[in-house]
């Protein structure tokens, strides 16, 4: 009943059309003082307490080195290297469109940073050389949701800290506890090339059956150009990947890192930004960390008010308990999760369904860091569809689309995406394969 009464009024608030985070912590607030003797004090130390988190630390540092790198000329650059590469092949500027969507979410860590960067350079071209605009903005908009799954990412970082501290008995009897963000970080490297693959081949095909333009072979001397030109931007992923995994720096650390680097690159390398705007660039960028934080502020409240009530472990009991195996739970979550993405943006989501689903994943024998995957991966799919889909708002923007138009547009790329999601939650080691390889877990 209680459990009815707390998940019913967060709806009916986001009903309303109040934000997700106010309608968080009214939720919270209303049933603490009206439904329990919880002392206001324990909620105002959880406050604090909740995001004392090292790993918090990293969101605004990518997000500020995600900027710097949006207004610093590099995803240009990018564009071009892929072009080099691939413009002579079937829907040649579309696939460039895909590598390079891949390479600056490599670098970034957003989803919609990654649609505006790339989108904005890229599908002027595309129309210029006669695709049409639909084929252009199906391939942006979905590209972009690599920004989240392609390290490092920052919903992969929200999923770390709502699951932080969580130790669960599994069904062996082992104590189980949450993913590290390094570990994730690790996963995510596999499927975000294997997905980035899919929506290139999703590409090519529907290029070549349409015969869309191709471009003239470059030359060697133009892609080693081209490579020459963009290595700054694609050194931040050996800086990133490569000091987490070679232990220089935690993940926390490499994206202070990767804030300073992205900084020196746009301002003194490329010279593509000057000293007067970064000013703008820190402001936005301090604007954006303080809504995300502010969500995850109301966030750990409604996680407290869950474990309070006892809500995961009673639905681990109840599943554990009802037969339910892990497959058809891992079908529910799929389920639960796209739904979810028609209302909510993926750090909501992440946050208030992560903390109540980890416990009956590894219950059910289901690993963290594959689990955690799964979520980003139906993040994505989320993003690419209406009525909330960031990206298709972003690309809206871009491409002067309505959204009607922009999601018929964007339907072979999201199946392509859906297929990918039903494989990468049936097939774990995509997941595991690779920090079992490194030794990480």
């Amino acid at each position: 009943m209680n459990v009815a009464i707390i998940f019913g009024l967060l709806v009916i608030l986001m009903l309303t059309g109040m934000p997700i985070s106010i309608s968080l912590g009214l939720t919270v607030l209303s049933y603490l003082f009206f439904l329990t003797e919880v002392p206001i004090e324990s909620v105002a130390l959880k406050l604090f307490t909740g995001i004392e988190k090292f790993e918090i630390m990293a969101i605004p540092f990518f997000i500020l080195a995600g900027n710097f790198l949006t207004h610093g000329g590099v995803a240009r650059r990018m564009i071009d290297f892929a072009r080099s590469l691939v413009g002579h092949w079937h829907g040649g500027l579309g696939l460039a469109g895909v590598i390079a969507c891949a390479l600056f979410a490599a670098v970034s860590g957003s989803s919609p940073a990654t649609v505006a960067a790339i989108g904005s350079i890229i599908l002027p071209a595309m129309l210029q050389q006669g695709f049409p605009k639909r084929f252009g903005a199906g391939i942006i908009t979905t590209s972009g949701a690599l920004g989240i799954l392609i390290p490092p990412s920052i919903v992969m970082v929200i999923y770390c800290v709502a699951t932080s501290g969580m130790m669960i008995e599994g069904p062996d009897g082992q104590v189980v506890g949450a993913a590290s963000v390094g570990t994730m970080f690790m996963a995510g490297v596999i499927p975000g090339l294997m997905l980035a693959a899919c929506l290139g081949l999703t590409t090519f095909y529907r290029a070549w059956k349409f015969n869309y333009p191709r471009m003239k072979p470059a030359a060697w001397a133009e892609r080693i150009k081209a490579c020459r030109e963009s290595i700054w931007g694609l050194l931040l992923i050996v800086i990133v990947i490569g000091g987490i995994y070679s232990g220089i720096f935690t993940p926390t650390e490499a994206a202070g890192i990767s804030a300073v680097y992205a900084f020196i690159v746009a301002v003194f390398v490329y010279k593509d930004m000057p000293l007067a705007r970064v000013p703008k660039v820190l402001l936005d960028s301090a604007s954006m960390s303080a809504m995300l934080l502010y969500i995850i502020t109301n966030a750990v409240l409604f996680s407290f008010v869950m474990a309070h009530e006892n809500v995961p472990q009673t639905m681990a009991a109840w599943i554990v308990d009802s037969g339910l195996n892990w497959f058809a739970f891992l079908l529910i979550v799929n389920l639960l999760l796209l739904a979810a993405g028609n209302v909510m943006e993926p750090s909501s989501i992440v946050l208030i369904l992560a903390p109540i689903l980890f416990p009956v994943a590894v219950k059910l024998g289901i690993d963290p860091v594959h689990f955690g995957i799964l979520i980003i991966v139906n993040m994505e799919v989320g993003m690419c569809h209406p009525p909330v889909g960031l990206n298709l708002y972003v690309a809206s923007g871009i491409t002067r689309m309505g959204i009607t138009e922009l999601t018929v547009a964007v339907w072979p790329w999201l199946l392509t995406m859906l297929t990918f999601l039903a494989l990468v939650t049936y097939v774990p080691e995509i997941s595991l394969w690779l920090p079992r390889m490194l030794g990480m877990l």
